[in-house]
């Protein structure tokens, strides 16, 4: 079976993997497509009505069954689902393992949402890039300027390329499409009920939480992988003028990323702003209220759209650099699923 744990898994689960991201980048997720995240959103939306009331002890308690609920649900559906379908026929299933890997892939997604803010920006036509950025963040976009658009719309793909891009392909290796659906549960929790407000707090702890530990290792191999595949997909204008920042990306990076209240976002938002030479962070507004974010990177330039296009390759160079990681890996994770097997079979006879 596709998600079967076997010697012949890691290999075959990362061309099934490529596959579903080549998938992703053509087609993305057609609006027609029924989508699974859709279906646990709905979930959520239905316990966070159902449980989260009472007192903070008890919300706690419930976040955690949600948690469980959840996750455990998706992974068990995709895992029953690839076992019925492999009973009719082992190819179909592929195919649907394929399709549903591709489900949990957002690179068209977020390359075409960033476009949409890039194309008026360049334009000058501020308005409307302040309405398109505001589907991607959640901070006040009404007075921003170019700059602030600009950065607004980097800071929001750098870190969506580990939720939405590199975590779902690591996770993929670990344990196929049930494994990957799992993660982007957990994803989808942490952007529902993972807040630090009087209504998630408690109820979404074990989200956020959970969120942390499963993109901690990603997080910080897109930063490493866009480090090393950045002088190969950016401009010829940027090694001509920018290649002296290579050179310091990585160690800046490490000093910088801490400094950001997420564990995780802080590694590819401060490794998109040390490769271009430009500054992250700073002054935000939520909802009418000042939040003040670590600065990331030197402002060796103001921000303008063109920045980016340039965000949108360090997303491709994070991805194809993960990519080549995971490629690397599994004939070292297959050697240890056969070595692991054989230790078994060896204490089975």
């Amino acid at each position: 079976m596709p998600f079967a744990l076997s010697a012949p898994f890691a290999s075959e689960i990362l061309w099934l993997t490529l596959l579903a991201l080549l998938l992703d980048l053509m087609i993305g997720d057609p609006r027609w497509l029924p989508h699974p995240v859709v279906a646990l959103g709905r979930l959520i939306a239905l316990l966070d009505k159902l449980w989260n009331h009472g007192r903070a002890r008890a919300k706690r308690i419930k976040g955690v069954a949600l948690v469980l609920v959840v996750v455990v649900l998706a992974w068990s559906l995709t895992a029953l689902v690839l076992a019925l379908v492999a009973m009719v026929n082992t190819w179909l299933a592929l195919m649907v393992e394929v399709l549903l890997l591709a489900t949990c892939l957002a690179a068209h997604g977020l390359v075409a949402a960033a476009r949409e803010v890039y194309i008026p920006l360049r334009r000058g036509d501020l308005v409307a890039a302040r309405k398109a950025v505001a589907a991607l963040v959640g901070r006040d976009t009404r007075e921003l300027d170019e700059a602030g658009v600009a950065r607004a719309c980097v800071e929001s793909v750098a870190e969506n390329t580990v939720d939405g891009i590199t975590a779902p392909l690591f996770w993929v290796l670990v344990g196929g499409a049930p494994m990957a659906m799992a993660y982007k549960a957990v994803n989808t929790l942490d952007s529902m009920v993972g807040y630090r407000n009087e209504r998630y707090t408690d109820f979404g702890w074990a989200s956020a939480r959970l969120d942390d530990i499963v993109n901690w290792l990603p997080a910080r191999l897109t930063a490493f992988a866009m480090w090393l595949t950045a002088p190969v997909l950016l401009s010829g204008h940027w090694r001509r003028t920018r290649m002296h920042l290579w050179k310091e990306a990585w160690r800046t990076t490490c000093r910088e990323a801490p400094r950001h209240p997420s564990p995780n976002s802080g590694w590819p938002e401060a490794m998109v702003a040390n490769l271009l030479g430009i500054q992250l962070g700073g002054r935000n507004v939520y909802a009418g209220q000042v939040s003040e974010r670590a600065r990331l990177g030197r402002p060796l330039q103001a921000l303008h759209a063109g920045h980016i296009q340039e965000a949108i390759l360090c997303l491709h160079a994070g991805t194809m650099g993960v990519v080549v990681m995971l490629v690397i890996a599994t004939p070292m994770i297959t050697t240890l699923l056969e070595a692991i097997l054989a230790i078994w079979r060896g204490g089975a006879v």
